[in-house]
């Protein structure tokens, strides 16, 4: 079988979406399936929209095009505000984006008056993570411009906490959010359809608020796709976080010193590399590096040491395994490490059961 590659398991992916639709749907809020991490992948996606995602989104407009290409039928919303240079694409390719810039906004409507089409536009509000959004003082000038603009329709608001600063989404913030949204609508006179809170960090949030106030729609990727939240990393109980697993294949296995041998300069990566004294060990190369996977985030699922890598190349301490050339060896893998690998041309995609 060719490797590396990345086995994807659709039975698991399709039981957390489920699950996790169920579960915030109890509550009234909808479960948007981000599908950046998986670069749009055809099978993944009707995998989500058979468990009953019906919007996705990603931060790639390239994903989105590909999946309308693919004959996928959703509610297509952009995640990253849409760069200048793309927003006739954006207005022909996605139903929606979110958004934080009078500038952009402009030219949005511009191109929905040129191809007759209506635009939806969620506005961001920064709430402490410091990433995109709109300071809430200034939201109110944003809104009054916005909704001079033809061919654009506000949908309504959100926020984005726990990916640049680290923010955790709680009572505090989601109740702002949410009085945000009420003195929006109290000003304007209109009405918001969409409360979007976050994303898979908000999972604990959830889970203890009395209160999920105006919030009626999280924007979720990890959690369906490898069965956590994104506080601790810890699984969400019932999911599985193993539906994608790497497999890389032994190209030597050599028992060789621990500490390399010789004058030390800078590696190929530009560091000056230390090393533990474990004396002569048995040591694996794996036919996979850097350009493929963020290396920190493997985990062997056999009892091996990762010990460095390049480029090309992960370097193991094979232990008791009595690895051998042309044997596999499998890592579970988290979100970096999945990002990469469904980035990457050089690893395999194959859908198992």
């Amino acid at each position: 079988m060719i490797s590396p590659r990345i086995e994807i398991n659709l039975r698991k992916i399709a039981h957390n979406a489920r699950t996790l639709v169920d579960l915030y749907g109890s509550n009234g809020i909808k479960v948007s399936g981000v599908t950046k991490a998986i670069c749009g992948h055809s099978e993944i996606v009707a995998t989500l929209i058979n468990s009953g995602i019906k919007t996705l989104g990603d931060s790639r407009l390239g994903n989105i095009i590909n999946m309308r290409e693919n004959g996928i039928e959703a509610h297509f919303l952009l995640l990253r505000g849409p760069m200048l240079s793309q927003v006739e694409q954006v207005v022909q390719n996605a139903d929606c984006s979110l958004n934080s810039e009078i500038v952009i906004l402009r030219a949005l409507s511009k191109f929905a008056l040129e191809l007759g089409l209506i635009h939806q536009v969620i506005l961001m509000v920064e709430l402490g993570d410091l990433r995109e959004g709109l300071m809430p003082d200034e939201l109110d000038k944003t809104i009054a411009k916005l909704l001079e603009l033809k061919g654009l329709r506000l949908m309504g608001l959100g926020t984005n906490l726990a990916c640049m600063g680290g923010i955790i989404p709680d009572e505090n913030n989601m109740n702002q959010l949410s009085a945000i949204a009420n003195s929006v609508e109290k000003k304007f006179r209109i009405k918001l359809e969409v409360i979007s809170g976050g994303n898979s960090a908000n999972y604990h949030w959830f889970m203890h608020t009395t209160d999920i106030g105006r919030v009626n729609d999280l924007r979720l990727g990890e959690s369906i796709f490898l069965g956590c939240e994104t506080i601790h990393r810890k699984p969400i109980p019932g999911l599985f976080t193993d539906a994608f697993q790497l497999v890389a294949e032994a190209i030597e296995v050599q028992s060789k010193p621990s500490l390399p041998f010789g004058i030390i300069g800078q590696n190929a990566a530009g560091c000056k590399p230390s090393f533990k004294d474990r004396g002569t060990i048995k040591r694996a190369l794996l036919g996979i590096g850097q350009q493929d996977v963020m290396i920190s985030d493997l985990t062997p699922l056999s009892k091996i040491d990762i010990l460095s890598s390049s480029s090309d190349h992960i370097v193991v301490d094979t232990g008791k395994t009595n690895l051998k050339v042309g044997q596999e060896v499998r890592f579970n893998i988290n979100y970096n490490a999945l990002l990469s690998l469904m980035t990457s041309s050089y690893v395999s995609k194959l859908i198992v059961e």
